[in-house]
């Protein structure tokens, strides 16, 4: 059964510091709106937080893993031990987010949520209910308790993130074949067909993405997820990952706790769209980063009203594409908090 924290309501943003933080902006010395997005960043940031002058001094970056059945049907172009490997690169450093999260200096914890490990990786936080999940095109991905136990798990990494004072969250996510997974719920919440969200992944060539659509479009089928109004706990059930319910709890918990996340890519923007299907209060908490150049990411981010900062043609995942845009949002607060206004600079304002 499934606990109903995911449910419970998120607080609001401060209404009050955002207008305070919308003032200064207009103050500052520059034309008004000239900053574009940046001032938006840091309006929404200071009604996040709750303050005049927002930061994002204190980030944490946390990356699920998790191996995907569906891997059998051949939808991937690298093999599912992969997986495993990349857990041991996380924590030996050689990974692109590990790279980044020393470059920006956020702390890196990784989570075996579900992959095929037989025993614990030195490094890495073990939390799982399962080994894998089943393969999708022929049976359910998971069970109702296993989904339950996955939200949980991303619930947990945000209890330990927001213990540590972290200010903003970056999620990530490892998991060969989650691309496939995550074109599946997005086909059964959007009500999609899977040929126009389904992209590259690994890197599949032409007829490697055709194959990948008609796989995820038979398990939609076969699942009963073609009419885009199923419950999100269903589809996660039927044809999600383990990593991809635990981003979607992290999310949820994330803005319970009144702790900003900056969403990634296709597959944790996959996960936001069920967060906020499952509770909508949540959606003023989330931050978008990029736009991936995945094939269904745009189509997920319209249904999010979603609107990124930087399209670098990216499809990495791990977190890695928030990592980049963690000092764009940096420097976005020091312009607010730093620049001076007219009054202060004796500069004249407009007339």
């Amino acid at each position: 059964m499934i606990d109903n924290w995911v449910r419970l309501p998120c607080p609001n943003p401060s209404a009050q510091d955002a207008a305070v933080a919308e003032a200064r902006q207009n103050q500052l010395t520059k034309p008004r709106g000239a900053l574009g997005l940046l001032e938006k960043v840091a309006i929404n940031l200071a009604a996040l937080q709750s303050t005049e002058r927002p930061s994002a001094d204190r980030v944490r970056i946390v990356v699920f893993a998790g191996d995907h059945g569906v891997t059998a049907q051949g939808v991937s172009a690298y093999p599912a031990a992969v997986t495993v490997e990349m857990l041991r690169n996380f924590v030996r450093g050689g990974a692109a987010i590990s790279v980044l999260a020393r470059e920006i200096g956020a702390p890196l914890e990784v989570i075996d949520v579900g992959t095929r490990a037989s025993e614990p990786i030195t490094g890495v936080t073990t939390d799982k209910p399962r080994c894998g999940t089943r393969d999708f095109s022929l049976e359910a991905a998971m069970t109702a308790e296993e989904v339950a136990a996955s939200l949980t798990s991303g619930r947990r990494a945000v209890e330990r993130a927001a213990t540590a004072g972290a200010d903003i969250l970056i999620l990530g996510e490892m998991g060969i074949g989650n691309t496939t997974s995550a074109t599946a719920i997005a086909a059964a919440l959007l009500a999609l067909p899977p040929s126009a969200l389904t992209g590259a992944g690994t890197g599949l060539d032409d007829v490697g993405i055709r194959h990948k659509a008609n796989v995820v479009a038979r398990a939609v089928r076969r699942h009963g997820l073609l009419e885009g109004n199923a419950d999100p706990l269903d589809v996660l059930v039927r044809v999600g990952g383990f990593e991809i319910a635990a981003l979607t709890g992290a999310l949820i918990a994330s803005a319970q706790a009144k702790v900003p996340v900056l969403v990634d890519g296709f597959i944790v923007s996959v996960a936001a769209l069920l967060a906020v299907r499952l509770n909508p209060s949540c959606r003023p908490w989330l931050l978008f980063s990029h736009r991936s150049s995945e094939t269904g990411h745009q189509h997920v981010l319209s249904a999010l009203s979603a609107e990124p900062l930087l399209d670098l043609k990216m499809r990495l995942g791990e977190g890695s594409g928030a990592a980049l845009v963690l000092p764009v949002i940096r420097l976005a607060c020091a312009l607010h908090n730093q620049m001076a206004t007219f009054e202060e600079a004796s500069v004249s304002d407009a007339m």
